[in-house]
């Protein structure tokens, strides 16, 4: 599956999931933008990373937005893949324990910068008659997520934008589809683990194995399970694939 000359943009990408994207599609042969709103996370992976190019941003803030793909797009010459990385975990807590502005930033950071690079990469894909926008849901997107209301509301939002962005851009031979990890190992899942375990008054030891017990294959998601997926779904093999919700989670079970 050759990604040759493929003008890449990813958000959220200093770490994580998103650095495991961008190494990837890097590794084989396209060329890749990337933005972090983590200053010193976004410096040292340019920094160790010279086939990588990128800028900081915070993905909830149009402005910011609007000048990474401009930027973007001016190192790499146009746009064939978008991927829309960002997210945050948001509050852990019963929804009537929820304020308002916490459930805003969830949505802000989870959806909304989805919708603002979605809102200007589309009319480059349209004219151009081809290239794919992958949208990071997860399994939150597809149950209910007790003590995460803001998250699995916004995850399950994305859904609906990438089913609906898919249908927009498919006469004009753009394809749009959705990616739901699992339990990724990683930092991020580590405080996710810590909130829950200090919200229930379960021990992180209790939490951890309660998400590798609800997948069938009884273990956490490699960050490079998600980006072979993302590899395979914006190559020739993926050419017939348009608004699916792909989940990388062993079978989750439960959550």
């Amino acid at each position: 599956m050759t990604h040759s000359n493929q003008r890449v943009l990813i958000t959220a990408s200093a770490s994580g999931i998103g650095l495991a994207m961008a190494d990837a599609f890097a590794a084989a042969g396209a060329r890749v933008f990337i933005c972090d709103v983590n200053v010193s996370a976004l410096n040292a992976t340019l920094a160790s990373r010279p086939a990588l190019a990128g800028i900081v941003c915070d993905v909830s803030d149009e402005s910011q937005v609007a000048a990474f793909f401009a930027a973007g797009i001016a190192h790499l010459g146009g746009l064939d893949v978008l991927i829309s990385n960002a997210g945050v975990a948001g509050p852990t807590a019963n929804v009537e324990d929820i304020s308002l502005a916490d459930w805003r930033q969830c949505m802000a950071i989870n959806l909304d910068s989805a919708f603002l690079c979605a809102r200007l990469a589309a009319p480059i894909l349209r004219a151009q008659g081809s290239g794919s926008i992958i949208n990071m849901s997860s399994t939150a997107g597809l149950f209910g997520f007790p003590r995460r209301a803001p998250y699995a509301s916004a995850k399950w939002a994305i859904r609906g934008l990438t089913r609906t962005l898919a249908q927009e851009l498919g006469p004009a031979g753009v394809r749009v589809n959705c990616i739901c990890p699992g339990s990724v190992a990683g930092e991020r899942i580590d405080r996710v683990i810590a909130a829950e375990a200090l919200k229930t008054g379960r021990s992180h030891a209790q939490v951890h194995q309660e998400m590798v017990q609800a997948a069938s294959l009884k273990t956490l998601i490699d960050p490079q399970d998600i980006a072979s997926l993302a590899l395979f779904l914006t190559s020739s093999a993926g050419a017939r694939i348009s608004g699916q919700e792909l989940a990388v989670d062993g079978h989750t079970e439960t959550l």
